[in-house]
């Protein structure tokens, strides 16, 4: 499986959308920004449920549906045929709903209709390309000619249709298109569950082999870096690089080991050895899977999630640290810790301590502005499995280098990038 960047480039960036902004399909002018939040807070724990019941001998279910934060305008086929995808370090396999359905969810925007693009090609059950994607649910279709996917999820909700290999083009910052002749995508003809009629497609960004980043390989040099506005910006639109834009350097860059599981490969795992409110550390130990890596970095979750037992410490912590303000209830009853957003209100300083990378958050990673009178803490009790969300990413250029398997931080104002 190979999809290839104009060389001369070496590397791209595209827009990120996040999906409760005015310019998304998922935005719901009617929904109070407190309902969003509280729906973001819910879909983060919908999502842990799906990661939470992955098993090695169950790698149909590493698809999560449909419940990313974040958009990417991509097109598919020859002509390119436009589709608004979710882009998600959760999931490894590109699909899209594909003409003829057979049994699919409703979707608003048009499907995509192989027969309309000259560049579809179906893959056959004896390609490196079927092979590689064993671990995905690939098989054979009846006749033997077609090689099929198929992806379970948590919640009963399915997805299964067609390999195929076909042209892929990202909307680049610079408004030249980026085209990825012959990606491997999933062509979906069965389809049905809790999939939201507002979205057409889901482009994978985890580690496992079918995913966009590993089908760039050494075209983007295994590099890819994102960087997400806060929650509340003006400007809603985030960047993610690849490539040689991916590099992450200069000062202010702190870098951790980037942890693999051989038997949960769409991961990224973190150490993350503990958590400073002010001069109280706090030891996280985290989930058991993932080897030595005890946290998950994912940017399709809203919220950084931990054990109960830390999150009672740490939310202790910084009521206790907290100065002036006042504390308030969360309008949607989902968080536990909020304050008046006024003047007096002064915030612990608050450190993430990764193997080797303090990371010193802003009031922005540790508080999620509900609406304009209620700020509350991004962090939630959960004791399935750990997950450092995308609030406590913003306003950091985040730098996934693969090959030498390192995570690297950087302090950045992201509505400049």
């Amino acid at each position: 499986m190979s999809a290839f960047v104009d060389a001369q480039s070496g590397g791209f960036s595209i827009n990120l959308v996040h999906r409760d902004s005015e310019g998304s399909p998922f935005y719901n002018p009617k929904e109070t920004p407190a309902r969003r939040v509280g729906n973001a807070g819910r879909r983060s724990i919908g999502r842990v449920h799906r990661f939470s019941h992955m098993h090695p001998s169950d790698p149909d279910a590493r698809l999560t549906a449909n419940n990313g934060e974040y958009l990417v305008n991509i097109s598919l086929g020859t002509p390119p045929f436009p589709i608004v995808a979710i882009a998600d370090t959760g999931s490894d396999i590109i699909w899209t709903q594909c003409k003829p359905c057979t049994d699919c969810y409703k979707q608003d925007a048009p499907l995509f209709d192989p027969k309309s693009s000259s560049s579809y090609r179906t893959v056959s059950c004896s390609s490196n390309a079927c092979n590689s994607l064993q671990s995905e649910g690939s098989s054979c279709s009846s006749d033997g000619s077609v090689c099929e996917y198929q992806v379970s999820y948590g919640d009963q909700s399915h997805t299964q249709g067609d390999v195929a290999a076909e042209t892929l083009t990202l909307e680049s910052k610079t408004g030249n298109p980026v085209a990825l002749p012959k990606t491997v995508i999933g062509c979906g003809h069965d389809n049905a569950g809790t999939f939201s009629p507002k979205g057409s497609g889901i482009v994978g960004l985890g580690g496992g082999p079918a995913s966009l980043v590993s089908q760039l390989g050494s075209s983007i040099g295994g590099k890819f870096s994102y960087c997400m506005v806060p929650y509340a910006a003006a400007k809603p639109t985030s960047t993610m690089n690849f490539g040689t834009n991916a590099v992450v350097s200069g000062n202010g860059v702190l870098s951790t080991p980037l942890i693999s599981d051989p038997s949960q490969p769409t991961f990224y795992f973190l150490q993350l050895e503990a958590v400073s409110v002010g001069s109280k550390k706090i030891a996280f130990q985290g989930s058991s899977i993932g080897g030595s890596g005890n946290i998950i970095i994912d940017s399709g979750t809203t919220l950084t999630l931990v054990p109960t037992d830390f999150f009672s410490q740490l939310s202790d912590a910084v009521e206790t640290q907290v100065t002036g303000g006042t504390k308030t209830s969360d309008p949607e009853g989902f968080f536990s810790l909020c304050y008046v957003p006024d003047s007096s209100l002064k915030l612990p300083p608050v450190t993430a301590h990764f193997k080797g990378a303090d990371v010193v958050l802003t009031s922005d990673n540790i508080f999620i502005q509900v609406n304009d009178k209620v700020v509350c803490l991004a962090f939630y009790a959960n004791d399935q499995l750990s997950i450092y969300g995308n609030v406590a990413q913003q306003n950091f250029l985040i730098g996934y280098d693969l090959p030498k398997q390192t995570l690297s931080f950087k302090p950045t104002d992201c509505t400049n990038t």
